[in-house]
């Protein structure tokens, strides 16, 4: 199946993609992962969001977070799967994606991420490198990693 992409700022967000992406985000990182944050961090306002939809269905979702927001350095987060689409290399994609988006918005950079540890050679497949120790965030295992 091939997958629509869209790329938009907050301000350019429809009520309904808005509505669908924070819904998409609730259901795996607060429901599936029983993580119980503040899932809506005043930082939405301010990245470009990324997604991918098959029959109007999100597949998978990242923003991207200016630099000096997160990190020093621009930052791909929430990336998401949605449950129905994995197995499918969908989250591969969706890197590409927003690699592809950071360079063409910020030029060549290094990018940072703080990834799920269970993660860590997913991102180190684009290239990411392990530059802290384990930590726990809201009681998942994650690392920080950047690209050089």
């Amino acid at each position: 199946m091939e997958l629509f992409w869209k790329y938009k700022t907050f301000s350019e967000l429809t009520t309904e993609e808005l509505y669908r992406i924070l819904k998409l985000r609730v259901d795996v990182f607060v429901n599936e992962q029983q993580c119980f944050y503040p899932e809506l961090d005043n930082k939405d306002d301010q990245c470009v969001h990324i997604w991918a939809e098959i029959n109007n269905e999100i597949v998978v979702y990242a923003r991207i977070v200016p630099p000096g927001l997160s990190y020093p350095e621009p930052a791909i987060g929430r990336v998401v799967t949605n449950p129905s689409f994995r197995g499918n290399n969908y989250g591969k994609a969706l890197i590409n994606k927003s690699l592809t988006c950071i360079s063409e918005k910020y030029g060549s950079t290094a990018i940072q991420i703080g990834a799920q540890t269970y993660l860590k050679k997913f991102y180190e497949s684009f290239g990411f490198e392990q530059v802290s120790d384990e930590y726990l965030d809201y009681g998942i295992p994650h690392i920080d990693m950047i690209k050089p």
